[in-house]
């Protein structure tokens, strides 16, 4: 079973689109996508959460992973598998 992932992004991103193809490639295919720039609450609640201002935030079951730098830095540490299948 794999980790539920939610993603706060805008419509237009790369590295909202980096991230997301970095997650397919880890047969990721339902991404929880909430988008900041259709919803002004939603980048509030995202903010207080966070700490950020920057899209994509991603979070990984209850973990806050951060942006697509922290995100692919988690896969070239060997880390990322593991918390895609919730261990």
């Amino acid at each position: 079973m794999t980790a539920h992932v939610r993603m706060y992004s805008t419509g237009v991103c790369p590295y909202c689109t980096m991230a997301e193809r970095l997650l397919k490639s880890k047969g990721i295919d339902d991404i929880e996508k909430i988008r900041i720039d259709l919803d002004p609450v939603q980048r509030a609640d995202m903010m207080q959460k966070t700490g950020r201002r920057t899209v994509p935030q991603i979070y990984i079951g209850e973990t806050h992973v951060g942006g697509f730098d922290d995100l692919s830095a988690l896969d070239r540490l060997g880390q990322l598998d593991a918390l895609l299948q919730g261990d």
